[in-house]
């Protein structure tokens, strides 16, 4: 899916978790406005705290604004709820989150 057509589906359903989830990952991989993707994606760890690959999008996108600060507990928040059980998958991508806590020191 293209942009506009993530953008159509927040606009139909803004608080449906993967349509945020959706626009503000393209967003972060097509290197556009990255503030507009941690909008996006912060609105989806909201609505689904449960969702791991909302916060390492969201992990990601805030360290390559370089707010790191703002990155650890985010990170923090996708591991927890993958190790407490709370997730429903997503157990892949806890290497990779531990992996960017472990470089932001």
């Amino acid at each position: 899916m293209d942009i506009e057509a993530f953008r159509q589906m927040v606009a139909k359903n803004p608080k449906g978790f993967l349509g945020r989830y959706g626009l503000g990952n393209k967003i972060l991989l097509e290197g556009a406005n990255l503030e507009e993707a941690v909008e996006h994606l912060t609105v989806a760890t909201q609505l689904d705290p449960t969702h791991l690959a909302s916060h390492l999008g969201l992990g990601r996108t805030l360290i390559s604004l370089g707010r790191k600060d703002e990155a650890r507990p985010v990170l923090q928040a996708g591991i927890d709820a993958a190790q407490s059980g709370r997730s429903n998958g997503g157990g892949d991508l806890v290497p990779e989150m531990q992996a960017l806590l472990r470089t932001l020191g």
